[in-house]
Parts: structure tokens; C-alpha cells; sequence
């Protein structure tokens, strides 16, 4: 800390107060998706980890069952977004300029405008980054993180903040395996010191391996939230 200004001080309180009110917008946010049987997923990784490549590949594969909508988080452009629509989806475009993450205010806004139909999906796909997401809840039920193969196994201890909030964490690119030197095993014993109650999916969305997996859970998630089946977690 500044000993004549007390700077450190200052910016802690800063931050906690920024937190607390992201933190009652959330609590705003998760009671409006749970009114409406709504559930919310954000999505985090760092920049090319194959986000919006599973996104697509996910709405192709639910077709429509359940029907899911997109929060599209990026920096600048609407690239991604497009991507989106084109698959078929409904997708509310979030740029945050010099911004690192998406908050609850800027969700709250982007829920209203997409407008999802009852025991549907919401993603949050946010910013790439595997250190600002994790701060703010955006009044998600779930949070999944997303691992390339092609990042190394050493991701979950560099970023254990990140991973130790993830309820699901999804390896993917795993058609690239034989290509490169990545020991899933590493991986696993890794994500297990910072989460071992994570739920870890291995798939690769161009193969449409492991898929299945995945869109399972994201029934199951679904029908929890309306009574029909048993939580798979």
C-alpha cells in the first residue's frame, strides 16, 4: 500500500463495491431465467478454444430441442454473431470495447432483447479470457469452461480461478491428439488439484466426437429445472 495516499486501499474498496453491485444484478438476472424456466450457461475460454465451433455445432445437433439463444460477448466485431445466426440461432450481439468480460448489467439487457421461450437454453458465450470472466456472475446456472488440447495441460494450475468455478470443463480439439504432445492424464490430475468435482467432457465439434455427451447434459439440464429427469451432477 501507497503510504501517502493509501492507493492499494482505495482500489480494493473499489472493486469490492463494482463486485457487490455485479453480484445483485446477477441475483436479478437468475431470478428472471428461473421465472421464465430458463437455463443459462456461460461459456468461458481463452480466444480460440472452439467456443462458438461447439456452439454451432450444438444448435445443429438439439435441433431445436431444447431451442437455444445466444449472448455473444467479443471485444469488437460481430463475427461470431453472425456465426450464430447463420447456424440458425438467435443471438444478441455484446461488444465491450477495452473490456475484458461481460458483466450482469450488460447480460440483463441482452436477456431481454433475445426474449427466450420457457425451458429453453441461454449461452453466455464471453470474452476469451481465463482470468476476468471468472469474477463476475452473471446469474448463470452454469458455468463451463472450455480447454484446447492445443493449449497444454498445465491451463487449470495456471488459472485455477478460473476452473475451480466451473461445474463442467470441456476438452476439446481431441482429434488433434495424435498430433501433438498433450497427456490427457496430466490434464485430468491436473483439473482435479484446483476441481475435483468438476465434470470433465472430452469431444472435438468438427468430428462430432463426444457430442452426445454433451448434449445429454444439456437436456438433463433442462428437464432438471422442469421436474422431468434426475440431475446428471
Amino acid at each position: 500500500m501507497c503510504g501517502t495516499c493509501g492507493c492499494t486501499t482505495v482500489t480494493v474498496a473499489l472493486e469490492q463495491r463494482v463486485l457487490a453491485r455485479n453480484d445483485d444484478l446477477a441475483a436479478v438476472n437468475r431470478e428472471w431465467l428461473a421465472e421464465r424456466d430458463v437455463v443459462a450457461v456461460n461459456l468461458m475460454s481463452s480466444p480460440g478454444s472452439g467456443k462458438t465451433t461447439l456452439l454451432e455445432r450444438t444448435i445443429a445437433d438439439l435441433a431445436g430441442d431444447p431451442v437455444v439463444s445466444v449472448v455473444e460477448g467479443d471485444q469488437e466485431t460481430s463475427r461470431d454473431a453472425d456465426r450464430i445466426r447463420a447456424a440458425g440461432c438467435r443471438v444478441v450481439q455484446l461488444n465491450t470495447g477495452a473490456g475484458c468480460h461481460l458483466d450482469a448489467g450488460m447480460v440483463a439487457a441482452a436477456l431481454r432483447d433475445l426474449a427466450p421461450p420457457a425451458r429453453s437454453v441461454v449461452f453466455v458465450e464471453n470474452v476469451g479470457n481465463l482470468v476476468c470472466p471468472a469474477l463476475f456472475d452473471l446469474g448463470e446456472r452454469h458455468r463451463v469452461v472450455l480447454a484446447s488440447v492445443t493449449e497444454g495441460e498445465d491451463k487449470p494450475l495456471k488459472y485455477p480461478h478460473m476452473f475451480s468455478a466451473a461445474d463442467v470443463v470441456v476438452l476439446t480439439k481431441t482429434d488433434l491428439l495424435p498430433h501433438l504432445d498433450f497427456d490427457v492424464d496430466t490434464f485430468v490430475r491436473n483439473l482435479a488439484a484446483v476441481n475435483p468435482r468438476a465434470t470433465l467432457l472430452r469431444l472435438s465439434a468438427t468430428r462430432g466426437t463426444g457430442l452426445d455427451a454433451w448434449t445429454t447434459l444439456l437436456r438433463a439440464w433442462v428437464g432438471w429445472m422442469n421436474g422431468a429427469f434426475v440431475h446428471l451432477r
